[in-house]
Parts: structure tokens; sequence; C-alpha cells
């Protein structure tokens, strides 16, 4: 009788421990290149392999929309949320998109990246710079400033991506407006410089890379992706670095809320943000190696007031397209 009891009960253990084990699906909604979304995917199941990550992938502005429409017919079908505006949280969180998550992980990760009230944590950290074409362009001879961009020399040789389509050029384009330096002023002398657009961010590096313009205003990371494959483009660091730290956000009442927040750990933890550093990213924790010199990115970096950003962003919105449109 006591060995059935004991096998009943070591039984009983092992089927505990198999419920326990996650599974099912977790959704996630994101603008960020595809390519480190399969490698986010393929990490996380291998983690956890109960689990299927399904994903959403678009550009910001398309993403936003989806976003909008199943908000406004009563549920988004999303368990998290990754764009790479961080003025889009404050959105989200405004409109009750969002619900509080506080991950174990946030602890490894500077507060000025974490929502006070725990509604959206920096994932990742991105830079907007300049990419040129090095057929076209000389190291030497490359722009080192925004305003070198409107040098007559480079007229009707430079692309942006369009601020409607994609959230990191939107929020260079608020950072810039919002910024006393630059302003709409830039804007007008880009303007008469014929700065092109680009419908999406994969595009306007793609065509700096083809030689169809000479220089961008670009993502760190796309351009180095685009190194790594062989492209004749390079990356400049200028003087006032318009640096973007992308956040995750759990979606409240979501299908999936204990996968939701294993991926959100997943995304966040050591392991999940190497992954990204090995896919040309740069981490938002001071404990995992980057591939670049983060100091010497940090010290060109414009300084930012995300509220401010925030605040003036339909203003700056409104006047940029005046300029542009």
């Amino acid at each position: 009788m006591k060995k059935f009891v004991a096998a009943l009960s070591l039984s009983l253990a092992f089927a505990a421990c198999a419920a326990a084990e996650p599974s099912g699906t977790v959704m996630l909604y994101s603008s960020m290149q595809e390519d480190q979304l399969i490698a986010i995917k393929q990490g996380f199941e291998k983690k956890y392999p109960g689990v299927t990550m399904e994903y959403y992938f678009a550009g910001t502005g398309k993403v936003m929309t989806k976003i909008a429409t199943e908000a406004q017919a009563g549920r988004v079908d999303a368990d998290i949320i990754w764009v790479g505006d961080p003025t889009n949280y404050v959105s989200f969180k405004a409109q009750g998109i969002l619900q509080p998550y506080s991950s174990p992980e946030a602890e490894k990760i500077d507060k000025a990246f974490v929502d006070a009230e725990g509604y959206y944590t920096g994932a990742r950290m991105m830079n907007m710079g300049i990419a040129y074409n090095t057929l076209n362009v000389e190291a030497a001879d490359a722009p080192k400033t925004w305003n070198d961009l409107c040098d007559p020399k480079w007229n009707d040789q430079v692309v942006m991506t369009d601020p409607n389509t994609a959230g990191t050029t939107k929020y260079w384009r608020n950072a810039i407006m919002a910024n006393a330096k630059y302003g709409a002023p830039f804007m007008e002398k880009l303007k008469a410089n014929k700065c092109y657009f680009e419908s999406g961010t994969t595009a306007t590096h793609n065509q700096v890379a083809a030689g169809a313009y000479k220089l961008g205003v670009c993502l760190d990371y796309v351009t180095a992706n685009l190194i790594k494959e062989g492209s004749p483009i390079a990356f400049v660091y200028p003087e006032d670095t318009v640096s973007i730290f992308s956040p995750i956000g759990l979606v409240k009442d979501c299908k999936n809320e204990a996968n939701g927040k294993l991926l959100y750990d997943f995304i966040l933890s050591k392991e999940g943000q190497e992954i990204l550093v090995a896919n040309n990213l740069l981490s938002v924790r001071g404990d995992v190696a980057q591939n670049a010199d983060v100091a010497a990115i940090a010290a060109k970096a414009m300084v930012s007031d995300m509220a401010e950003v925030v605040a003036k962003q339909k203003e700056n919105a409104a006047a940029f397209d005046k300029i542009f449109r």
C-alpha cells in the first residue's frame, strides 16, 4: 500500500509539473526589422517549446492603424506591442490600451527607460544618424552634423523615411523640431536642398545602399545589417545623434496574459538582449556586452525632454507638413 501511495504521489507530482509547463501562443505587434523578430522568436520558442510566438510585422504607421482600429472595435488582438517611437506609449497609456506590468528583469534597466507606473519598459536602443553610399561619398567628405545635410553640394541627394510611416523617423522629426538649435528653420533648409521621402525604413536604407541617393537620415542598426550583407553603405553618428529607446508594453485584457509576461521578461532578459545585440541592436541592460562604443554614442546624443517632445508633437508635425507637403 505504501508503495502504491508513493507511486501515486510521484505520478501526481510529474503531472503537476507537466501542467505547469507554458503552452499555447503569444502575439506580438511590432515595427522592428523582421530578421530581429525572427531571432527573438527562435530564442523564445527554444526556451519555451510549448509556446508559439506569433507576430504582426509592419511599419509603425500600419501597426498604429491596426491598433487604433482594433481598440475602437473593443479589443486589441496583440499581447505585446513593440514599436519604435517611445512617445506612442504615452498615448497607449492614456487610451487604456496597456496594463501595468513590473517585470523582474526591469531591475537591470536604467530607470530612465522604465515608465514610473509600469506601463512600458525600454527594450532596445537605436540611433538616428546619417548613412552614406561609400561608392559615391568619401568617408572624409561625409556629413558630420545635421546641418551638413543642408550643404548645396548634397542638393537632390538626401533621403529620409516618411515620418507618417516610420515611428523612428517620426521621433527624430519631433526631437529635431522641438530643439531650439534646429526647429523649423533646419527643416526649411533641408526642404530647400531637395530632401526626398521613402515610404518605409527598409526602402530608405536600400536606396542609399543602391546609390539612388548619396545620403540618408537613417538608423544605425539597419545600416549595420546592410554592411554585414556587403552593401556599400556606412553610418555616421553626428553631433546631436537622436537616440531612441524602443519600449514594450503588455496589452490590457490580452488573450494570453501569462505568455505575454513570459515574452516581456524574455525580451528584457540578458538572454533576449544578447540576441538583439547579435542582430546589431544596442541593449538597454548594463550587464550585456555591446558591439558598439555606447559611451561615445551617448557623448554625441542630443538631450531631449520626452515630455516636451510629446507636448509639442502635434504642433511640430503640422509645421513639418506645412514645409514638406
